[in-house]
């Protein structure tokens, strides 16, 4: 589970965006905070993976409370001057989202950043094929998802999808089917549709037999 720590100062609005992040399989609300004060003693109580921070605090601007932050953070507040945006991403915000915002918007925000720390959580150093799959996987839309092919199950397309944005190098079919739980057959059937669509890029990998073995790469378009 991923702690989040809300803080804002409407306490209104703080329990809707802790409404949203509850809802999300994977992720748990630590608490609410609405002044800076109260955030910088939760947060360091709490010690929470990630915080939604609002600019407009009624002791002092969120943004001087980020950098001071142990933890990652996306910025949920109505600040929408482009210096305050720069400011943000410049102290390390990795999300900036503008009140008003849906769920939906929140929900995108998080699950990228559920796959983010997923792909960093390896133990071994990463290779430069890795690191660049997480910053992608932080910032890729959900409706940047393919739609599945006619006759095909959208949780089973998204499912070998995810597991293709989270390799650090191509995966035959075989890797992504015991990966995913489903058969070689199958998986074949979904590799084969994603590459067709453009999603996948396919290329062949001699073994010791001579005989070539497709493997599959998440295209990065």
């Amino acid at each position: 589970m991923i702690d989040v720590l809300v803080v804002d100062d409407d306490f209104r609005v703080a329990q809707v965006h802790a409404g949203f992040v509850a809802a999300l399989r994977g992720f748990t609300v630590a608490g609410l905070a609405h002044t800076a004060e109260r955030a910088r003693s939760m947060a360091a109580d709490l010690e929470p993976a990630l915080v939604l921070l609002d600019v407009y605090l009624p002791d002092e601007s969120g943004l001087s409370l980020l950098p001071e932050l142990d933890a990652d953070v996306i910025m949920a507040t109505a600040a929408a001057d482009p210096g305050v945006v720069r400011e943000a991403l410049r102290h390390g915000a990795l999300h900036y989202l503008i009140k008003p915002f849906t769920a939906a918007a929140l929900n995108e925000r998080l699950t990228a950043y559920a796959r983010y720390r997923e792909a960093l959580s390896v133990e071994n150093d990463l290779s430069q094929a890795a690191l660049d799959g997480a910053v992608r996987a932080l910032y890729a839309p959900l409706h940047g998802q393919p739609p599945a092919p006619k006759g095909q199950s959208p949780v089973t397309t998204r499912l070998v999808s995810d597991a293709l944005r989270r390799a650090d190098e191509p995966r035959s079919a075989a890797e992504i089917a015991d990966q995913v739980g489903i058969s070689r057959a199958t998986a074949q059937r979904y590799l084969a549709a994603l590459a067709q669509a453009g999603r996948v890029v396919v290329t062949l990998r001699y073994g010791a037999t001579g005989r070539p073995e497709h493997q599959y790469a998440w295209s990065p378009r």
